[in-house]
């Protein structure tokens, strides 16, 4: 039989139930803006009132009040395994596409200011002097317009370089972002199993170290394996980045290239590696991390566009030269490629401006090239060994007619353009795509494990309910034992 004051302590046990109630429901009301929090709930057990009941004993007690078995985080870990590996996509998508976008802001195509509207008015300078070869005006004109095109390529190369730069630099700092995450990650592992172990909540901590994996995941890839224990394990590719308390660190490898210059074909140590410290194997990096090494990489992509960009450079050199060189100029001086009939070497249009191979870095116009010494002729200026003079602007129109090639430097620049579009579109479509489902997948797990205030404000009530009448119990008990302590007894006085 359940004793008098039984009733006392069922009643307190709910008062202490519903108060922790409350407490939880405060706590998510509390960090309904908190990025990464997961929403908590507590989870009550009623309390038997014979803990250890005989084969043949019976008892009229109903029980002995409620107890707060555990607060729960109500998290998905389908979901959240599904939201690393969305996030990691996106978050390579994302910086591809970023990459694309800037690439093409090099280019600025469509523009008239842009290198197709300048190639065009070089040949438009062209078929000018074609039209006059006789005048130095189309002449000065024309090798302005040329001047424009060698320093329009010149940016363009530089631009490319200033961006792989700067994602190098950006690389640093993504590889030490890693190896701080995966220390936390470690540290946290720790304190969760040690409050585990000892009865104690842990949610706080559990989101703390989601917080940290969510930005391993979108920075290199990483997927998550949860031990018993209450750690976890982390895994670049398919090697281990955190092991329970453990950690490896990656790096980048000393001699790494840092700027496109550095990427020699035949120095393949100059390469961008990224690698774990201990053992020095490659890093299989995906996210944001995986699309910068594909940026960065020999043959990658800024390296590809600028060696495109120079076939475009030396393919223009190379064909403006071999017929300016061929030709003659006002002076009658032949400007044969080797050397003409008067021992004057030819003079190239355009050369190298730093010694080195020629390239959209180094293009420029030939500093001896003018209106006198510019040959746009292939007859005899002066009538030396013609009866009459021939000015006839054969070489200029015939370079003129270079805007129309199929293998000249702006069917090459222009296919160049033509495959930008198609790669920055695909990467960007593949971007919208993928932050789509990344949003889906989020809001999926949100749905579980965000806070919804109306709920809250609900359970706030309840609990609120809860505790009044458990105080409304306790009130009645002790007016029922009042009754029968102070005034049983008292008949006939």
């Amino acid at each position: 039989m359940g004793s008098t004051f039984g009733g006392l302590n069922t009643a307190l046990t709910s008062l202490y139930a519903q108060r922790r109630g409350l407490d939880v429901t405060g706590q998510n009301i509390a960090n309904a803006s908190t990025e990464g929090y997961t929403r908590q709930r507590v989870v009550m057990q009623s309390q038997n009132a014979n803990l250890v009941p005989g084969i043949y004993s019976t008892t009229s007690a109903v029980g002995s009040g409620v107890t707060v078995s555990s607060v729960e985080r109500l998290r998905n870990t389908a979901l959240d395994q599904r939201s690393f590996t969305e996030h990691a996509n996106s978050a390579y998508h994302n910086e591809r596409a970023a990459a694309y976008n800037l690439i093409e802001d090099v280019f600025g195509e469509p523009s008239d200011t842009a290198l197709q509207g300048r190639l065009q008015d070089m040949w438009d300078g062209w078929n000018s002097v074609a039209a006059n070869p006789d005048k130095a005006a189309p002449k000065a004109a024309l090798l302005e317009q040329a001047t424009t095109v060698a320093a329009t390529l010149n940016d363009a190369s530089a631009s490319l370089n200033n961006q792989y730069q700067s994602t190098r630099l950006g690389l640093d700092t993504y590889v030490k972002d890693v190896n701080k995450a995966a220390d936390a990650i470690a540290k946290l592992n720790k304190e969760i199993v040690v409050a585990t172990a000892a009865g104690l909540q842990a949610n706080e901590l559990q989101d703390q170290r989601g917080m940290q994996m969510l930005k391993l995941a979108e920075l290199t890839g990483a997927t998550a394996t949860e031990l018993p224990n209450g750690a976890i394990s982390v895994y670049v590719g398919s090697a281990p980045l955190v092991s329970e308390f453990n950690t490896r660190q990656i790096e980048i490898a000393p001699g790494s290239a840092l700027r496109l210059e550095d990427l020699d074909p035949d120095g393949a140590d100059l390469d961008v590696n990224l690698r774990w410290t201990d053992t020095e194997a490659p890093v299989a990096a995906g996210g944001t991390i995986g699309a910068n090494m594909e940026l960065l990489a020999a043959d990658g992509t800024l390296d590809a566009m600028v060696k495109r960009l120079n076939t475009v450079a030396t393919k223009l050199a190379t064909d403006i030269n071999a017929r300016t060189q061929g030709g003659t100029d006002v002076n009658g001086d032949v400007h044969d490629p080797a050397y003409g009939a008067d021992g004057t070497p030819g003079v190239a249009f355009f050369v190298s401006g730093n010694g080195l191979p020629l390239s959209a870095a180094n293009i420029t116009v030939n500093s001896a090239v003018n209106a006198t010494t510019l040959a746009v002729s292939s007859g005899d200026p002066l009538g030396v060994n013609t009866p009459t003079k021939i000015l006839d602007g054969t070489v200029a129109d015939s370079i003129s007619d270079l805007s129309t090639s199929r293998t000249g430097a702006d069917a090459e620049y222009q296919q160049l353009i033509g495959d930008l579009g198609v790669s920055a579109q695909s990467s960007m479509r593949r971007r919208d795509i993928q932050n789509a489902v990344t949003d889906q997948v989020d809001a999926a797990r949100d749905s579980e494990s965000g806070v919804n205030l109306d709920e809250e404000m609900t359970n706030l009530l309840t609990y609120q309910r809860g505790y009044e009448a458990a105080s409304r119990v306790l009130t009645t008990i002790d007016s029922m034992l009042d009754q029968l302590i102070n005034r049983t007894g008292l008949v006939g006085r």
